[in-house]
């Protein structure tokens, strides 16, 4: 089907697909505004968004920008990156970081603080594996 400017609009399943996408999405930014302890108001004032424009981005109701998106992200202290791959603006990452070896690689730190380090990041991924084969 094509529409009067010559569009061919989007298949219903893929149009849905986006949508589910985006309000995962917000899902997502809610989900880490809660563990942050943030109310929706400061979160919004952080980011420098409008209240209700952020609350329609956790209802899955907009789209917003990479540049929004980076912006919630330095508000919320997650990565940029985080925000994009859930929002389909990039892929998935193909290779799994080498956290440990960057880790163990710091300059800034001891060697004693990377062993921590190293022992608390292998701790959470026990956690989560043991999460998960639950589920």
């Amino acid at each position: 089907m094509v529409s009067g400017r010559g569009q061919v609009p989007y298949p219903e399943t893929m149009k849905d697909e986006i949508d589910k996408r985006w309000h995962e999405l917000g899902e997502f930014i809610r989900e880490q505004r809660n563990v942050g302890q943030m109310s929706l108001r400061k979160l919004s004032e952080l980011a420098g968004v409008s209240n209700p424009y952020l609350s329609q981005i956790e209802r899955g109701l907009r789209k917003p920008s990479a540049e929004i998106l980076q912006q919630i992200a330095r508000a919320l202290e997650i990565s940029s990156e985080t925000l994009y791959v859930r929002a389909g603006i990039l892929d998935e990452p193909d290779v799994i970081p080498d956290l440990i070896g960057e880790i163990r690689r710091d300059p800034f730190i001891t060697e004693e603080q990377k062993k921590t380090l190293v022992r608390i990041y292998e701790s959470f991924r026990k956690e989560n594996e043991s999460a998960a084969s639950d589920a």
